[in-house]
């Protein structure tokens, strides 16, 4: 199968919305991707629709039940910063960074979500110091590639502030342009959040948000700018996406606090979980609800009351509860016994403590116990759409597609690089891509 292009960069700009659009149309290295290439304003997200998943699916062009990363977070009750879905071993079956190196490509990521440990070239993964004696540099260097690791800290390091933004993007984006520039890789995974992180903190239109997407399209330039330095621009082929929408929200559902007075959860004195029958596993705008025994009929019948209960009431938040069957259609985790999806203006916590209800305060948003936008909601959600822009070798001018899902990114950047991903649940948007000048 022949190569469509030379050079593939992905660049992905968490939680970019089609309703974005109106102002990227208007910032000139967006407005130069949408002008010149092929975009979708209207791509269908997964569900769960948070970082991890979607970032694996994109990769992948699987639902997250297939290709296993069902959520951000690790089911683990009891902690209160569980771990996250960081290393590549969580995701079955075949990767595009995978296949590219097997067929002797240079591969490189910055901070792309599930890549620690994984056979990238160039790697500096998306993971961070999770526990009080952990440090972030070493635990950095031991799941990516440690000499570029090192090389792009000593060149850029001062430029971050920890894990804070824009700051932290602003350290990608050298190291981004220093290793196109160096290194010339033929696969380029880049994974930008400062758009996410201001939404959460500050809502989804807030000053802060337009602000993030305003330094976006200069980060878009600067690699524009990076490709002709390195000679490679008329050979490469630039793909922008967005992972899923935001929703703002005002109030916080913890349902844990309700299965902990069932007696479905044990907890000290101290509030933290000693045991437990049934868990609400948050993914923000959805919840998972697991049994930790499968076979406890007892526990289940208690959950179906408290759930028919509860949507008797619409104040409680709950838009909807979908059955396993209805969880595994989705392609969400078969394990979970339901998946709770909230009413717009709401979200779910893993919090024990309580009422069930929480309106969000400023000193929850001080305290950064809450944030006023999150993501996780159902793909059927109006207005949640995200993007996808290409433009470059092997992509067609001006084409506009009505619709697509992330499903179908993974197959198409595979054929761009000249292979198959296996078993995928996407398909090859045959429609954007040129032939005429394939390698």
């Amino acid at each position: 199968m022949n190569r469509l292009t030379d050079y593939l960069i992905v660049i992905s700009f968490d939680c970019l919305s089609a309703l974005d659009f109106p102002i990227l149309s208007t910032l000139p290295h967006f407005k130069e991707l949408l002008e010149k290439g092929a975009y979708c304003r209207n791509v269908e997200t997964i569900y769960p629709s948070v970082t991890y998943p979607c970032h694996a699916t994109i990769v992948t062009g699987k639902y997250p039940n297939r290709h296993g990363v069902i959520n951000n977070t690790l089911l683990q009750p009891g902690k209160s910063s569980p771990d996250w879905y960081w290393q590549r071993k969580y995701i079955r079956g075949t990767i595009l960074y995978d296949e590219a190196q097997k067929r002797g490509m240079k591969t490189a990521a910055l901070l792309w979500p599930v890549t620690a440990k994984a056979k990238i070239d160039y790697n500096m993964p998306e993971i961070f110091a999770n526990r009080s004696w952990h440090h972030q540099i070493p635990v950095s260097l031991c799941n990516g590639s440690p000499l570029f690791q090192l090389q792009m800290q000593r060149k850029f390091g001062h430029i971050r502030n920890g894990l804070q933004q824009p700051e932290l993007d602003h350290f990608v984006l050298e190291a981004a342009v220093d290793t196109i520039v160096s290194k010339k890789p033929q696969l380029l995974l880049i994974h930008f959040t400062d758009l996410d992180t201001q939404r959460h903190n500050h809502g989804f239109s807030s000053n802060e948000a337009f602000a993030a997407i305003e330094r976006h399209d200069y980060r878009l330039g600067r690699i524009f700018t990076a490709l002709k330095e390195a000679g490679i621009d008329e050979h490469t082929t630039i793909i922008a996406l967005g992972d899923h929408s935001a929703l703002d929200e005002s109030h916080a559902i913890k349902p844990n606090v309700l299965l902990q007075k069932m007696g479905l959860i044990q907890v000290n004195e101290k509030g933290k979980v000693l045991d437990w029958k049934a868990y609400c596993k948050s993914c923000d705008g959805s919840a998972y609800i697991y049994l930790k025994d499968e076979q406890d009929d007892d526990s289940k019948e208690k959950i179906l009351h408290l759930l028919e209960e509860l949507m008797k009431d619409k104040t409680n938040g709950i838009e909807k509860v979908l059955s396993n069957k209805d969880v595994i259609e989705r392609g969400a985790d078969k394990n979970a016994l339901f998946i709770l999806e909230a009413q717009r203006d709401y979200y779910f916590t893993e919090y024990l403590q309580g009422e069930f209800i929480d309106k969000i305060t400023e000193k929850d948003l001080s305290e950064k116990r809450y944030t006023l936008a999150s993501h996780g909601y159902s793909p059927e959600k109006d207005n949640y759409t995200t993007i996808f822009m290409a433009m470059g070798k092997g992509i067609k001018r001006n084409i506009f597609l009505p619709a697509m899902r992330l499903i179908d990114e993974g197959p198409t950047l595979a054929r761009l690089l000249g292979f198959q991903l296996e078993n995928t649940d996407g398909r090859i948007l045959e429609e954007l891509l040129d032939y005429d000048k394939a390698t």
